[in-house]
């Protein structure tokens, strides 16, 4: 396999001005690292793909060693068709925001300049705060009578069967399962 020095400088530079112009502020150098990163990336798939050979048709080769590889191939079109998407989506942010603003850049926010400005002593002050635990919980449901949930067990009503199972351990019941049988069914002894 002889790859060409030329494509590996070439793809080194692309990545290496894509990331250095994806770092700055303007989105519109952004979008052109964007795309640098894209146009490398594609490089570095021709670079895998190796030694150039016959369409990996049946039949058109002699033998599998004079196709050549698909795989790469197809990353290539798809990382062309994602570049191409969020380029699509990048203009539109720039265009949106060239409408709002007049301008392309990215600005700070006043909450994150507030952030920066704040000290250390500041933020340990506030990881130095404990919160007040009481016994005297406010809930919206004081009593029995505002509960939104009435749990019913077997001592409030006759009818209920409370062997529902639960996480604490009891003895077990052999007794055999009751069939419930509709009212009226003719059969009330």
């Amino acid at each position: 396999m002889d790859v060409s020095l030329v494509l590996i400088v070439v793809m080194a530079v692309l990545f290496a001005c894509g990331v250095y112009a994806m770092l700055e502020r303007s989105l519109t150098r952004v979008l052109i690292g964007f795309l640098l990163l894209g146009n490398a990336t594609n490089l570095l798939l021709l670079i895998v793909m190796g030694q150039p050979g016959v369409a990996p048709f049946f039949g058109a080769a002699a033998s599998s060693e004079g196709m050549s590889d698909p795989l790469p191939q197809a990353l290539t079109l798809t990382a062309i068709v994602i570049t191409f998407g969020i380029s699509a989506f990048l203009l539109a942010l720039i265009y949106r925001s060239w409408q709002l603003g007049q301008a392309d850049t990215v600005e700070d926010d006043a909450e994150d300049l507030a952030l920066r400005a704040r000290g250390v002593a500041a933020e340990d002050a506030m990881d130095d705060e404990t919160e007040l635990v009481t016994d005297d919980t406010v809930t919206d449901f004081v009593g029995l009578a505002t509960a939104p949930i009435t749990v019913l067990g077997s001592r409030d009503f006759a009818g209920i069967r409370d062997d529902a199972p639960t996480d604490r351990p009891t003895a077990r019941r052999e007794e055999p399962p009751r069939r419930i049988r509709p009212p009226g069914s003719g059969d009330d002894a």
